[in-house]
């Protein structure tokens, strides 16, 4: 059994380690292993009662803090979560199953928000203009909106936290947090930073729990609640906008993807395989983001398709803490399932396994880096979400206008990948591409500084960049005769 670092399994509730009012607890495991690695306490109403109590209480003050005061205490978690690197990456991995490079890079990435929005918090820029009519002023501000309720996923722990935390805190809301369950440790390690920082008691309280519905119902309906923000699947996301709907809360969503990945002819194929191999293999393609469906024009097919399994037929497979290894489990058995369910059915239409294909026998949920080539176009791995490390192939040859419809044949919105030659036509093409983000010969998107999010059913709203701050915020117009 791995050793997990120290780390925290109680409620965080108004600045406390709490045990839950139930007494109960629950298991979280190393996909890796099967293994329990820690016992965490299993928050209930009562529970999610008193932590909206304390956010509640907490928020007068919080909110009048001036922006630079709360602009210093993010830095400094930013700081702290730099400093911990090494024992915050050993967490998720654990609890995660990825391997510790992608972890590692996922904590940079998470504290990345803390220090953007340490920037942002001072930039909560109003305005003050003449009414066209004449006679008064047009004065406009921008306040937190509350108390709000963040309830993050499993597939990346600390970055999905921190994205919607540090904004909320940036703006001068109160937050409530469900992480999921089967990854709840990186949130509650967080706690302590938080706290070491100097983020005021009631500020942020975390209760992890196995009612994820009911409590997250019960704080959709409190008066306090003011914004739910949620990633996640775009069913459970349907369900938490229909109960948000009751008080009119703020719904920011970013939910499920469909990425597609375009290879133009003339692309360098060099470039668009080091490309395909981020955008398809972090997080070992349990990613909204991540590459889902693969669109490589006639000429280029060939080569793009040798180069591209040779890369994925080199990768190592085993536990996420080996330094070696590049491919860690996947985070459940049912995810496994899913994934081998979706190339067995590319293969039963006509698809061609080029590579991998197969589950990893033994503890652990690993399943083999996969190239599927002539995927025919009803295959549902083209329509459904993979979250796992397969990627299948489909051979394009009416030029860029069937990329345009194969990539735009989908309800979801999230992100798109083109790699052309002629950045004039990968632009040209981004812009017809119905998504809220396009990498245009890169092979990864997020960044704390840019707008994150999607159009049609992957979501609403944005996080990261200024737009994620406002997000959290309520405009206010005052006119003012002076």
């Amino acid at each position: 059994m791995h050793q997990l670092p120290p780390c925290p399994t109680q409620l965080y509730i108004d600045g406390e380690w709490r045990t839950p009012h139930s007494g109960r607890s629950f298991d979280v495991v190393d996909p890796a292993t099967g293994e329990v690695i820690a016992q965490v306490a299993d928050g209930d109403l009562n529970d999610g009662q008193a932590a909206t109590h304390a956010a509640a209480a907490a928020l007068p003050d919080w909110s009048a803090t001036p922006p630079r005061t709360r602009a210093e205490v993010l830095r400094k978690v930013h700081a702290l979560m730099i400093e911990r690197l090494e024992p915050l990456a050993k967490i998720i991995t654990l609890e995660n199953g990825k391997p510790l490079a992608d972890s590692r890079a996922e904590v940079r990435y998470a504290a990345e928000f803390f220090r953007w929005y340490s920037e942002e918090a001072c930039r909560n820029l109003g305005s003050v203009s003449h009414a066209p009519a004449g006679g008064y002023r047009i004065l406009v501000q921008h306040q937190p909106i509350g108390v709000v309720v963040l309830v993050t996923p499993w597939n990346f722990p600390a970055a999905m936290g921190t994205r919607k935390i540090a904004p909320a805190l940036a703006a001068g809301c109160t937050v409530l947090v469900k992480p999921a369950g089967m990854t709840p440790l990186s949130m509650l390690a967080l706690a302590d930073l938080l706290a070491e920082a100097g983020v005021p008691k009631g500020v942020v309280n975390i209760v992890p729990t196995t009612k994820s519905g009911a409590l997250v119902d019960m704080w959709l309906h409190d008066p306090r609640v003011r914004l739910v923000s949620f990633t996640g699947s775009t069913e459970v996301g349907q369900k938490l906008i229909k109960a948000a709907a009751d008080q009119v809360l703020k719904t920011p969503m970013e939910l499920g993807g469909n990425a597609p990945f375009l290879v133009l002819d003339g692309a360098n194929v060099k470039d668009a395989v080091d490309g395909a191999m981020i955008a398809k293999m972090r997080n070992m393609g349990e990613a909204c983001t991540a590459a889902n469906r693969f669109y490589a024009g006639d000429a280029v097919c060939d080569a793009f398709t040798a180069e591209f399994v040779k890369r994925m037929q080199a990768l190592r497979i085993g536990h996420g803490l080996d330094e070696n290894n590049q491919v860690g489990s996947l985070v459940d058995e049912p995810t496994r399932k899913k994934v081998d369910e979706l190339v067995q059915d590319a293969v039963s239409r006509g698809a061609k396994i080029l590579c991998g294909g197969k589950k990893v026998p033994g503890p652990g949920h690993f399943y083999e880096p996969t190239v599927l080539g002539d995927v025919p176009l009803d295959a549902r791995i083209l329509k459904e979400e993979v979250f796992g490390p397969v990627a299948p192939i489909v051979r394009v040859k009416g030029g860029v206008e069937a990329m345009v419809k194969h990539a735009n044949d989908t309800e979801y919105g999230l992100t798109a990948y083109l790699y052309s030659a002629d950045l004039a036509q990968g632009l040209k093409l981004a812009e017809r591409l119905e998504f809220g983000m396009v990498a245009v010969n890169r092979g990864l998107v997020s960044d704390p500084a840019a707008p994150f999010g999607g159009v049609k059913q992957s979501g609403l709203g944005r996080e990261g960049a200024a737009e994620g701050m406002h997000e959290y915020m309520e405009t206010k117009y005052i006119s003012v005769a002076w």
